[in-house]
């Protein structure tokens, strides 16, 4: 595949429409209330409004109902179900396993084995927080290098000063980034998505990664 760059938490279009100029593949939109970057429907449904059909259009859900993840998927049109929380994987049969990502939250090597009951479209790997990610909080790069199933996206404290680094020692199908290129948060800078974009596609590059 091609190397993925997703930028999640967008809040409002135009930053959508920033995050595709700057070459994102993704745009994540997070349905989880308990998130600072949260949007209603009608919000989301703002923001893809102006995703183009090449970019990946990601629901992010946190411990949700599948009845209700399978609603919005149908009604706002989106592309993947991003599983953040502590979901099992019994209770997703319905959705095809080619729109689900599964996030896997990484603080040892116990944690790690998450990832074998679940055959998605994509894995995430993060960083453990309280809060489901969006922290800003690194993951354990060395430790997910060594246990990592693919295809999966390197998420968790990354920017555009570090993504590089994340990407050689991991070498991921893509990354996942919020905080790392917002002005505040829920608020993407357009000067930091691009440094991102440009510094994890040169990264991948060098390595040899499909960009």
């Amino acid at each position: 595949m091609k190397f993925l760059v997703k930028i999640c938490g967008v809040t409002r279009p135009q930053d959508a429409e920033l995050a595709v100029k700057a070459g994102a593949g993704a745009i994540g939109i997070n349905f989880w209330r308990g998130s600072k970057r949260f949007v209603e429907d009608a919000q989301a449904r703002e923001i893809l409004s102006v995703v183009p059909p090449s970019v990946l259009r990601v629901g992010v859900f946190v411990n949700a109902h599948p009845l209700v993840v399978t609603e919005t998927v149908a009604e706002l049109k989106l592309d993947r179900v991003q599983l953040h929380g502590d979901e099992k994987v019994g209770s997703w049969t319905d959705i095809p396993s080619d729109q689900i990502i599964r996030a896997i939250r990484v603080y040892d090597e116990s944690s790690l084995k998450e990832a074998l009951s679940w055959e998605p479209s994509l894995f995430i790997y993060d960083a453990y927080t309280e809060s489901f990610g969006g922290a800003g909080i690194p993951a354990p790069w060395n430790l997910i290098a060594s246990g990592a199933r693919h295809p999966f996206l390197m998420a968790g404290g990354l920017n555009a000063g570090n993504v590089a680094e994340a990407i050689r020692i991991t070498r991921p199908d893509g990354v996942d980034v919020a905080t790392g290129v917002e002005s505040k948060t829920g608020i993407k800078d357009k000067e930091k998505l691009r440094a991102f974009i440009k510094a994890a596609r040169a990264a991948a590059s060098e390595l040899g990664l499909p960009t």
